[in-house]
């Protein structure tokens, strides 16, 4: 078992690889055998993912879920943000350019409704909260529309660490819903074309919440989710400590 452990622990990557590969082939399977593929596979794949990492935070009492235990550092490594956007980026290879200057001006209209929206919704909450100056309420509000965009946006305009620490935790939660909530919601909004992944993509804005979402939706629209959230994040980070900064400053 010693032999095994320190082979473990000299493998991780892999290691990550094949827990994840085995979550996949499980869920798959259950979708087609118990569920009749009425919810794909991939979304049941990501619900045991955040279950695992819920359980694996609550054994070490370690903030990386999973990951914290000695065996599946691995899957830390494979799940961080490297691999993340690595695989975002490489996503928009598949992607139609044609398609896209088609949705431009779609995708443009999208990306600034989806910013100011959920930085409204973030501002309103952090109010609810009882926070009452300009930092606060535009820290959490960046994190509202992503937990990238929030910690940026907290170091420029100079929030304290627990601010900012609430701005990844409104992010994170929104990536966990749009991932949920997008394969159950897609044939009620219409999301089945390059045209409405790239709108979706633009109003929802979390890139890894949208890619997986769309994923588990249709492989075929995740370049297009992706590209326009990709875009959301960097206007974000440009907007929120800037001129969304300013505004709650004359306000506030």
């Amino acid at each position: 078992m010693e032999i095994f452990l320190k082979l473990v622990e000299k493998n991780g990557l892999i290691v990550g690889f094949l827990v994840v590969g085995m979550i996949v082939a499980f869920s798959e399977l259950f979708s087609k055998k118990v569920l009749n593929s009425k919810i794909p596979g991939s979304a049941i794949a990501i619900f045991l993912g955040l279950v695992l990492g819920y359980i694996g935070g609550v054994f070490t009492g370690g903030e990386k879920g999973l990951s914290d235990i000695a065996i599946f550092k691995g899957v830390g490594t494979l799940g961080g943000s490297m691999f993340r956007d690595f695989a975002i980026v490489a996503t928009a290879i598949g992607a139609s350019f044609y398609l896209v200057r088609k949705a431009g001006l779609l995708g443009m209209i999208s990306l600034f409704f989806g910013i100011g929206i959920f930085f409204f919704m973030g501002v309103v909450l952090a109010y609810v909260w009882g926070y009452r100056d300009a930092a606060s309420l535009c820290t959490i509000g960046a994190g509202a529309c992503t937990y990238i965009v929030g910690p940026v946006t907290g170091a420029a305009v100079g929030a304290s660490s627990e601010v900012i620490a609430l701005s990844i935790a409104a992010g994170v939660v929104k990536t966990i819903a749009v991932t949920i909530i997008t394969p159950i919601a897609a044939n009620k909004i219409g999301l089945d074309s390059p045209e409405s992944a790239m709108a979706f993509g633009g109003l929802m804005g979390t890139s890894s919440g949208v890619a997986a979402g769309l994923a588990a939706t249709d492989p075929k629209l995740v370049p297009y989710g992706a590209v326009t959230a990709t875009f959301y994040t960097g206007l974000g980070c440009l907007i929120c400590p800037s001129l969304f900064f300013i505004l709650l400053e004359m306000v506030f």
